[in-house]
This record gives structure tokens, C-alpha cells and sequence, in this order.
């Protein structure tokens, strides 16, 4: 097993990261290589230096690259990096010192609550069990915040309807508990008897047509198709929904901490990113509404 084999091993199984981060990473370390054996042939991992690290950042921003995808694949570089000096297979760290360009801020999109409410209160899905599935997926992904991988990997097990709540599985196997409303418990026991009556109990709690374990690609089409039909935003994808439920809740009163928990940030600095949504919002109404603005 080559060192980046090995690496990637390391990362799945020891630090545990999901299937999409391992993806990333092997795909961002395959395209670092192919662009040294252009530039470089002949050069391995062991002999990588300082130079070449900033020639391929380079390459990649002249090519147009955004500035947080360079981020994105200098980090993997930086990660297999630290794993090769940890196991004394560099001398030194050749990402160390490495001056990134300065990222753009940019705020969370998000969908407004008035289009939401459109999309759950008055459009029609459909009473069968497509209907009811994806009306249950959007509704989900909103009202838990919920990532699409972890809304994926559900189980019947893991949505407790008498309790009100359904556990979720993170990052790094770290679980959590998201309370629902009794009002969304009438919606997934509809659900959930369309599915049975379809044959479809092999454990996995949301299901295809044909009944085997929901996938991303499927999860995106349902959230894209339906979105497409109450909101012009560009970006409307799952991570949206989990960006829309953080907004409304921090604009309607919650706190800091208590949404840190329930979208299960590591960190509060990961969340406190949506209080600028806040405070841009408080700005058009201050100017919407003061006589002077």
C-alpha cells in the first residue's frame, strides 16, 4: 500500500471521516500527483517540496479555481503531510509556511420562511408514496437541520414517534438528539404506513421507489425539484435546508449554543457564521423601515 493508500486508510478508519471527506480528499490528492508527474516527473511524496506545493496552488487560481476550493485541496495536501511526519517519512512539512489567498466571505444562502411555508402548507405533493417520501425528505432536512448523509444513514430505530425525536449520527460517529413537533409526527406515520404498505421494511427509514436505501443523488433531486418551485435563490441543494433552519431559528430567538447542538457543530464558531444572516436582515429592515436610512 502506497503512503497516500495509507493514508486515506487512516483517515477512513482512525479518524473516522465520512465517505463524502474521504472522497474529497483522495480526489484532490489524485490531482496534486498527476499535476507533479506533469511538472515534475519522477518526484514522490517523500521528496515534494515547499516549491511545488505553491506551484500547484498557483496553477490552480491562474485556472480559476475559487479561493476556498484552494483551501479545501491545500488542506488535504497539509493532512497527508503532518500523517508523513508523524510516521518519519519527511524530514519536514512542505505546506508549512505556505501563504493562502484570503478567502471571500460568504453568507449561508437560505430560503425565505414565507416560501417554505408555501411549499409545506400549500403545494400538493401527492398521496402515494413518492408524494409522501419526498414531501417527508424536505420537511425532515428543514425542520432537524439535519445533513443529507445523516438523514441518508437513518434508521427505523433511530426515529423514536412516541418520544417526539429521532437520534442522528455525525461526523466522527458523534450522536445527537433533535426534537420534532407533534404536527411532523402526523406526517412521518403517514409516511411511514405508505412505505410499509409498499413492502419496503428493510430497516433503512427513508427508501427509493423500488425500496433500497435512500442515496445523495436522489436526495438532491428531491430537494432541487421542489425548492425550484417557491424560491429563485441559485444554490438549492440539502446543505440549504440545514443553512434555512439555522437562519429562521437564530431570527425567531434561539440561541447560539442551542443550535451549535443541533446541527451538531464541533465548535461555535462553525454556527456563529449564520448571525451575520441576522444582522444583514436587521440592516434591510432598519433601512426598509427607518425614516433616515
Amino acid at each position: 500500500m502506497d503512503i497516500k493508500e495509507s493514508f486515506l486508510q487512516y483517515i477512513r478508519t482512525g479518524k473516522r471521516y465520512s465517505r463524502h471527506t474521504v472522497t474529497s480528499y483522495k480526489n484532490d490528492l489524485n490531482q496534486f500527483f498527476s499535476w507533479l508527474e506533469e511538472n515534475n516527473p519522477g518526484a514522490t511524496a517523500a521528496g515534494v517540496t515547499h516549491g511545488d506545493v505553491r506551484g500547484w496552488m498557483v496553477s490552480l487560481l491562474e485556472n480559476g479555481a475559487a479561493t476556498g476550493t484552494v483551501h479545501r485541496k491545500i488542506s488535504a495536501l497539509r493532512a497527508l503531510f503532518r500523517y508523513m511526519l508523524r510516521h518519519e517519512l519527511v524530514k519536514s512539512d512542505p505546506v508549512a509556511g505556505l501563504k493562502l489567498p484570503k478567502k471571500k466571505k460568504q453568507l449561508p444562502v437560505f430560503v425565505a420562511e414565507e416560501a417554505l411555508t408555501r411549499l409545506l402548507d400549500e403545494f400538493r405533493f401527492g398521496d402515494n408514496f413518492s408524494g409522501l417520501r419526498d414531501r417527508t425528505v424536505v420537511e425532515f432536512l428543514y425542520l432537524t437541520g439535519m445533513r443529507r448523509s445523516e438523514l441518508i444513514n437513518l434508521r427505523d430505530t433511530d426515529v423514536d414517534l412516541s418520544a417526539g425525536q429521532v437520534r442522528v449520527t455525525g461526523k466522527r460517529d458523534k450522536q445527537r438528539v433533535i426534537p420534532f413537533s407533534a404536527g411532523f409526527v402526523r406526517s412521518l406515520q403517514l409516511y411511514v404506513s405508505a412505505r410499509d404498505e409498499q413492502g419496503f421494511s428493510a430497516g433503512w427509514f427513508f427508501v427509493t421507489d423500488r425500496g433500497n436505501k435512500m442515496y445523495d443523488k436522489a436526495v438532491y433531486n428531491i430537494v432541487t425539484r421542489y425548492l425550484a418551485m417557491v424560491t429563485t435563490i441559485e444554490k438549492k441543494s440539502p446543505h440549504v435546508l440545514r443553512h434555512t433552519f439555522a437562519t429562521h431559528m437564530l431570527n425567531r430567538g434561539a440561541d447560539l449554543n442551542s443550535i451549535k447542538e443541533l446541527l451538531g457543530h464541533a465548535s461555535l464558531s462553525a454556527t456563529q457564521v449564520y448571525t451575520h444572516n441576522s444582522f444583514e436582515q436587521l440592516k434591510k429592515i432598519y433601512k426598509q423601515a427607518h425614516p433616515r436610512a
